[in-house]
């Protein structure tokens, strides 16, 4: 007689708490890459003012009742609650678009996930590194499904908050070492509470608000702190409906966290792949900014509404592609620096914003969100036209970057607010949390001090 078919959320359950989770060394290693690649851009983040603005406003206002309930911001120092300190940084990670994602949830994850770790760490200051990217692992498994399945199964296009609870509630259930009804609980409370933010009103009127990983982290924290308490969730559609049962069928078999993209520039990746191409024209024919008459891109119908003009903010900036494009053009690279303050107001850059043209193309559209794909024409003043042919934007399994590219990224987002040796620091915790009796504290102290 065979075996009944365990429910969904018995897969679930038995996935995120069971104690011996045999995670391949392949996942692990590379949560820890995500995991450092997460800090670095919150570290460039950490001057931004709507960074401060959070930071400032969970301690007014997400103070912890007690020690054992309080964790220390990222890059900041001050304690307050853990659903806080997770907001905070969230907010302050999402604001910086330089975190990873995972195509086919056309959202990211680490950006959630990342400072609830930090979170409920403060609860366990024995917890090691690996048994801490073990949870990451787990998080990152559970929010992409849940992503997948809410994509699926609604007609709007939600953002990223709207999943990655389940991924921090997940998470913090693992740490906390419950057991599967209170992980029910907590899963169905996050879904519940989670923004059903809609994200192309984001991208048409580029704000703080940016892809709501902050309330993301925040309803995902709670989630598990209420659930522990006795507070009662309905069960969560993404992970227990009928109808989103396969996408649960492969969790613990096919490890999705590997498939992650990292990106090379900090606006959001829709622009990535004409930025690629952009930058293989320019180094193959030696082609500088005064030299360009138009750039035409064509691409898919998500990246065609971002941003075209000369952006007032930073949140414009980072969804932008005409913008992004210029500081290419002018500079080779775009970095937080481009983004803030005086990179807003760079007349080089205002000069080239209106030679730049986008549409879309309906091969590029069809492609998404499995894919990332441009191409562009690039006319010279010479009258020569230079042609990308098709591009995916790199940083993704089809093309990843190397560990040196990491490294340097992760000096580019942060070197301005850290030293360069407490930034090498950082990234030697990323083969160090890996060895058996670290203790992911070794990190927490880097993470924490102010700048």
């Amino acid at each position: 007689m065979t075996a009944p078919t365990p429910a969904p959320f018995e897969v679930i359950a038995d996935f995120v708490l069971a104690p011996d989770l045999a995670v391949p060394e392949e996942a692990l290693r590379f949560a820890a890459t995500l995991l450092i690649d997460t800090l670095g851009v919150a570290a460039g983040a950490a001057a931004l003012d709507v960074a401060g603005i959070a930071r400032d406003f969970a301690v007014d206002f997400h103070a912890a009742g007690g020690a054992g309930n309080a964790a220390p911001m990222l890059f900041d120092g001050r304690s307050v609650s853990l659903p806080g300190a997770a907001w905070a940084a969230a907010t302050q990670i999402d604001n910086l678009d330089g975190h990873d994602g995972y195509n086919p949830t056309k959202g990211h994850i680490g950006c959630a996930v990342v400072p609830a770790l930090f979170a409920f760490a403060a609860r366990h200051p024995d917890l090691t590194g690996r048994a801490a990217l073990t949870a990451l692992a787990v998080s990152y498994e559970v929010a992409a499904r849940a992503g997948i399945a809410l994509h699926a199964t609604v007609s709007d296009y939600h953002t990223s908050g709207a999943w990655n609870a389940l991924g921090v509630a997940a998470l913090g259930c693992r740490l906390e070492g419950t057991d599967a009804e209170t992980l029910r609980q907590a899963l169905g409370i996050a879904e519940y509470h989670g923004p059903r933010s809609q994200m192309m009103r984001e991208i048409d009127n580029p704000t703080m608000l940016h892809d709501g990983s902050g309330m993301g982290a925040l309803v995902g924290c709670s989630a598990t702190l209420l659930a522990l308490r006795g507070f009662q969730g309905a069960p969560a559609i993404t992970a227990e409906a009928p109808e989103v049962a396969e996408y649960w069928r492969d969790l613990g078999q096919v490890w999705t966290v590997t498939q992650n993209y990292i990106k090379p520039y900090p606006v959001c990746r829709w622009a990535h792949a004409a930025l690629d191409a952009l930058r293989r024209l320019k180094a193959a024919d030696a082609v500088t900014a005064d030299q360009v008459r138009e750039v035409h891109v064509r691409t898919f119908a998500e990246a065609a509404r971002l941003f075209a003009g000369m952006p007032e903010t930073t949140s414009q900036a980072q969804y932008s592609l005409h913008f992004a494009l210029a500081n290419v053009l002018l500079h080779d690279r775009i970095g937080p620096e481009h983004l803030t303050g005086p990179g807003l107001l760079n007349k080089g850059v205002a000069a080239l914003v209106p030679r730049i043209r986008v549409s879309e193309d309906a091969r590029h559209s069809d492609r998404f969100p499995a894919g990332r794909w441009s191409d562009i024409e690039v006319t010279l003043t010479d009258g020569r036209v230079l042609r990308s042919g098709d591009v995916h934007a790199r940083g993704g399994p089809e093309a990843p970057m190397a560990d040196a590219e990491v490294l340097q990224k992760l000096h580019h987002m942060a070197d301005a607010s850290l030293s360069r040796d407490r930034v090498s620091a950082i990234w030697a915790m990323r083969d160090a949390l890996l060895e058996p009796g670290c203790k992911f504290s070794e990190l927490t102290k880097l993470v924490t001090p102010a700048p």
